[in-house]
């Protein structure tokens, strides 16, 4: 019989958990998105999964799991065994404005949840009807609710949603007096814009640039801080008079609490590489996103910040669940 000598046995066991984790992925892995199937979210994370399973050498296969502004999903994954086989697609609405929204919530967003990277923003788009085509600018809508206090009815495709918030914030940056109106979806907001039930909205770039193009609306402006590549001609909100403006919705990965730090470190160089590819970056910018890229530390830091700022807007708005 061998016998090992205590300082070899230390070595084998010491050994051991690196020798298992170096082996990661071993099996598919599960990417929960917190929307249904065909939306940009959707699109976003399949383009992600795809590009990143060829690296990992095993399928990132998405379960579309809707609900709860995204709460449903979360909750799920926060609850998951944290071995790195399942993965959240974590947004603006799970971890920046539910954690204010609801009044109780079945996850922690900074607790529950090891950040992996951010790996896109999408600006929202800020546009107007055909009642109101003739404005040149975000200037003449800031001034014509000014003078029509009350009177005019902002959409939205839901309470609570970044949409709604965006326009929340103008709404508190400018001292403006005007009525939400809430749906149930992008769609039937863009609808009722186009039919003169409401005045303007903020809603998804993806969701809005075919009615731009057509003609039945008009973009006056887009909330992020940068332009955005696919209406390169639309000032940004802040560059139309609301300075530091800034609302955007965002994409990114996360695992359970306690994922080992390694598992993290593949996962993240392997979105890297992802993100370095001018296919992913075409495919993200095709819907209203720009390719974005950080650290674990760094993006736990913007989700704690994210919380802040989308949270300011959700006291401001009223909206609580329940």
């Amino acid at each position: 019989m061998t016998s090992f000598k205590p300082c070899m046995l230390a070595a084998v066991l010491a050994t051991t958990p690196l020798v298992a984790l170096a082996a990661y992925p071993e099996q598919p892995i599960r990417l929960v998105v917190p929307h249904p199937a065909g939306g940009s979210s959707d699109i976003l994370a399949r383009t992600m999964a795809a590009a990143m399973s060829k690296d990992l050498g095993q399928s990132i296969v998405v379960e579309n799991k809707g609900g709860g502004n995204g709460a449903i999903a979360a909750q799920s994954v926060a609850s998951a065994k944290p071995d790195g086989y399942t993965l959240l697609l974590a947004t603006a609405s799970t971890h920046g404005i539910n954690p204010t929204l609801y009044r109780k919530l079945n996850y922690d967003a900074i607790k529950d949840f090891a950040p992996v990277t951010l790996f896109a923003t999408v600006p929202n788009v800020l546009v107007v009807g055909n009642a109101h085509k003739q404005m040149s600018g975000l200037k003449d809508l800031i001034d014509y609710m000014k003078a029509n206090p009350g009177k005019t009815n902002m959409g939205s495709a839901g309470s609570g949603t970044p949409g709604h918030l965006a326009g929340v914030m103008l709404k508190d940056a400018e001292h403006l007096d005007l009525v939400h109106v809430p749906f149930k979806g992008g769609a039937p907001a863009i609808s009722a814009l186009i039919g003169g039930q409401t005045d303007f909205m903020f809603t998804t770039i993806p969701g809005a640039i075919s009615h731009i193009k057509a003609g039945s609306i008009k973009g006056l402006a887009v909330s992020s801080a940068e332009r955005s590549d696919a209406l390169p001609d639309l000032p940004t909100v802040a560059e139309a008079g609301v300075p530091g403006f800034e609302a955007v919705s965002w994409h990114g990965l996360v695992a359970p609490a306690n994922t080992p730090q390694q598992v993290i470190d593949v996962l993240y160089q392997s979105a890297s590489k992802a993100l370095a590819s001018e296919e992913v970056k075409s495919k993200l910018s095709h819907e209203g996103a720009k390719a974005a890229k950080m650290t674990s530390a760094e993006f736990g830091a913007f989700i704690q910040a994210q919380i802040g700022s989308w949270g300011n807007a959700v006291k401001s708005s009223g909206a609580r669940v329940d």
